[in-house]
């Protein structure tokens, strides 16, 4: 990452706090939300969007690599809308059966990539790049 000029923005997690520290200015915090709490899911998605549009207008990037969940979406969409580049890794866990984000994203992306060869007849269009996870 030091090779090039890039920022983080990822869900708040104990997986991730010591990331801020390691890239100091260049790492955001998004909130943690699944569908599995429907009561509260709305207000986070909604948090995560108003959010993104702040980040993004911060960062302004040139390209947008994600691997996608609900935190990916938003910003992408932003990006795309302004004219970022968009790359999408589609999910390593899954083999068959589409995300609700690459589905949202396969359609925008101008770089689609899927993991296993399987998903190749989801997403005719991807890249199959392997192991990236």
């Amino acid at each position: 990452f030091k090779k090039y000029d890039c920022y983080f923005a990822t869900e708040k997690l104990k997986a991730t706090l010591n990331l801020k520290e390691k890239f100091k200015g260049k790492f955001f915090y998004l909130v943690y939300g699944t569908k599995d709490h429907m009561l509260t899911y709305p207000f986070k998605l909604f948090y995560n969007c108003v959010k993104s549009v702040f980040l993004y207008f911060k960062i302004h990037p040139d390209y947008i690599v994600t691997t996608g969940a609900h935190t990916a979406g938003p910003i992408s969409l932003i990006g795309k809308f302004f004219g970022t580049r968009i790359i999408f890794i589609e999910s390593f866990a899954n083999l068959t059966s589409k995300t609700i984000t690459g589905r949202l994203l396969y359609p925008v992306s101008d770089k689609f990539i899927v993991q296993w060869e399987s998903m190749k007849e989801l997403y005719p269009d991807a890249t199959f790049g392997g192991w990236i996870f």
